[in-house]
């Protein structure tokens, strides 16, 4: 009989304590007894995850970030010669974090209590690009503009045209790589023939990994909290923020072994 569960279980994790004993023809507190005393199993829900990747990502995220590893190694210059871009969505109020909510108490006080909000529909869709000093270039899609591959390769023409522009000596020399996710506009095969065009080398990126790291986040918590009303009020204030030379987000870029140590916090040579 324990064998006979066993089999049940294995053939479909999902059945009921009840509809197992009735397969088996056996009472529910013997199936149950079987189940946590004999085969030691208990019911637990499915873990949510962000996203699940097949055996072939994983393994194409291993063999990247060693080839990133070994290049970082290898050029101590080569995080300084990337242009990292990405896009993300900036709302009219965003609710603070738990951490800026907090505050001081003392032990007879009440502890302070707020309540629950959400994310406004005010939104604007950021599109910024960013080396090891700072920003290169960023601009806002257009209300109603979806980000594929004919706008992206505007975008595209515009931040080297910022390259040209800031960073001249790159622009001449010819070291500067792109970096950007693997999202379909990206990817895409007229994005692919424009850089092949122009010279423009790319970094590889792992499946299923963001690429903005550390700046859509930091700049995201200096507005929260904030209620902008228009959609220029938020596209002033971010771009407030990314300029500000105390609050913007070029005094919070690390350097390159702090963004080694971020990418790989756990100490490990490969995540």
């Amino acid at each position: 009989m324990i064998a006979k569960v066993r089999t049940i279980v294995r053939n479909n994790r999902r059945l009921t304590v009840r509809e197992r004993a009735d397969d088996c023809g056996i009472s529910m507190g013997s199936c149950d007894a079987i189940l946590t005393d004999d085969q030691h199993m208990k019911r637990v829900c499915a873990k949510s995850l962000p996203r699940l990747i097949t055996d072939y990502q994983r393994e194409q995220r291993q063999t990247i970030a060693r080839d990133l590893f070994e290049r970082s190694r290898e050029d101590v210059q080569f995080l300084n010669n990337g242009v990292t871009g990405d896009e993300s969505w900036v709302y009219g109020y965003d609710p603070e974090t738990k951490q800026q909510s907090s505050q001081w108490k003392g032990p007879t006080s009440p502890r302070p209590k707020k309540g629950r909000q959400v994310r406004s529909k005010t939104k604007v869709m950021l599109l910024a690009f960013f080396y090891s000093e700072g920003i290169v270039h960023h601009e806002y899609a257009p209300d109603g503009k979806t980000i594929n591959k004919e706008f992206y390769v505007e975008v595209l023409r515009r931040m080297r045209e910022s390259v040209l522009r800031k960073q001249p000596e790159k622009w001449r020399d010819g070291d500067w790589i792109l970096h950007h996710d693997n999202a379909p506009a990206h990817t895409s095969h007229l994005v692919q023939q424009f850089l092949a065009k122009h010279g423009t080398g790319q970094l590889q990126q792992p499946p299923c990994s963001p690429c903005d790291f550390f700046l859509f986040p930091r700049l995201k918590k200096v507005l929260k909290g904030h209620r902008f009303e228009a959609t220029e009020d938020i596209k002033r204030n971010s771009t407030k923020t990314i300029r500000h030379p105390e609050r913007g987000v070029r005094k919070m870029f690390p350097t390159v072994a702090e963004t080694l140590g971020e990418v790989c916090s756990c100490g490990r040579e490969l995540c």
